[in-house]
């Protein structure tokens, strides 16, 4: 099987809220919600794929120094294992915007568990939910 590796981040906040990502309804998990990420490139490391795809994604740009890793996520899918590093990030610069179409919401951790997503994401919610 496969070993898809892609990286995570769980943007947090003045207030406390975490960043949410609705998956654009023609791709897998379409309309589910998930922490903002991507794929890591062959030549990238996680941090640097993560910067790559917040900028691209949400327009903001991050410090590697202002990724805290938490905790990951090892999921077996039909065709692929993903493997899921997540990041926790209070500083940033820029506003976040969705560049990509997809919709964004600030979400109360205790909130989060009200929102579905896919099978990988779901379980990192506990692991915030202690840090918050």
């Amino acid at each position: 099987m496969k070993l898809l590796l892609v990286v995570a981040v769980a943007l947090v906040d003045p207030d406390g809220r975490v960043l949410l990502a609705r998956r654009p309804d023609h791709k897998e998990f379409g309309g589910m919600w998930e922490f903002p990420g991507g794929k890591v490139e062959a030549s990238e490391s996680p941090e640097a794929a993560l910067i790559r795809e917040l900028r691209e994604e949400l327009g903001i740009d991050v410090q590697e120094a202002c990724l805290a890793p938490l905790t990951f996520a090892s999921h077996a899918y039909p065709n692929v294992h993903l493997l899921m590093p997540l990041y926790v990030c209070r500083r940033w610069s820029g506003v976040a915007q969705a560049l990509e179409g997809q919709e964004l919401r600030w979400v109360r951790p205790q909130k989060m568990r009200e929102f579905a997503m896919p099978p990988a994401d779901e379980p990192l919610i506990s692991h915030l939910l202690d840090l918050l």
